[in-house]
């Protein structure tokens, strides 16, 4: 959805992932989508390697371990790409980085929400602060960033996890082993109503079924 480094002329083995880097015009498409509600949510499927594993498949690009960065530029570029241009509101912000997920994978209202009762974490955000990514400066082990030089507003300043303030001021204060496993219990409301569209699919697969007589 947000803008990475790559050209569609160059291929770099440092950025191939699946599915692959598309040029800007996918990028509007699936803006497009969110701010009509077609799609429902962001997400990053996190997976980084730095330039030394990358380069195990620099003559075999079957071997080249797959995937990029994106957990920690997320919050940040969802908020510069569609909030600061004024494709979504900062309600809709809340809803397709947070509460929808939560909803999906069946948690919520224990995450997704600030309710009595419920542990989400919580981030404060200034939309006048400014960000810039940079493969030099971020908070990855890894000496590569596929948002390389991107530079937005809108900048996560304090992050809050079961009450305690754990990112403040660009440090991260975790101990660890502090992390702690959430149980998603089967069946959320992406299965609402599958047993009766089953139940009719079903149906219509009792037509009498004709056979020919095979020949001795």
């Amino acid at each position: 959805m947000m803008s990475a480094r790559i050209s569609r002329h160059s291929v770099d083995h440092r950025f191939l992932m699946s599915p692959p880097i598309r040029t800007s015009g996918h990028g509007k498409a699936l803006q497009g989508g969110l701010s009509t509600g077609i799609l429902q949510l962001v997400g990053t499927d996190h997976c980084a390697f730095n330039s030394t594993q990358k380069a195990f498949g620099i003559d075999d690009f079957r071997k080249i371990p797959n995937g990029v960065n994106g957990i920690e530029e997320r919050m940040h570029l969802v908020w510069d790409t569609m909030v600061e241009s004024g494709q979504i509101s900062v309600t809709d912000y809340v809803r397709i980085t947070s509460t929808e997920c939560a909803r999906i994978f069946n948690i919520y209202p224990r995450k997704g929400a600030i309710l009595v009762g419920s542990d989400a974490d919580i981030i404060i955000l200034n939309p006048n602060s400014s960000f810039g990514i940079s493969a030099t400066s971020h908070h990855s082990r890894s000496d590569t960033n596929v948002y390389d030089g991107r530079r937005g507003k809108g900048k996560v300043e304090v992050t809050i996890s079961r009450g305690r303030v754990v990112w403040e001021n660009g440090q991260l204060n975790v101990a660890p082993g502090s992390g702690k496993y959430i149980e998603m219990p089967p069946f959320g409301y992406l299965f609402d109503g599958i047993d009766k569209i089953d139940s009719n699919y079903l149906s219509s697969l009792r037509a009498p079924v004709k056979r020919s007589k095979a020949t001795s």
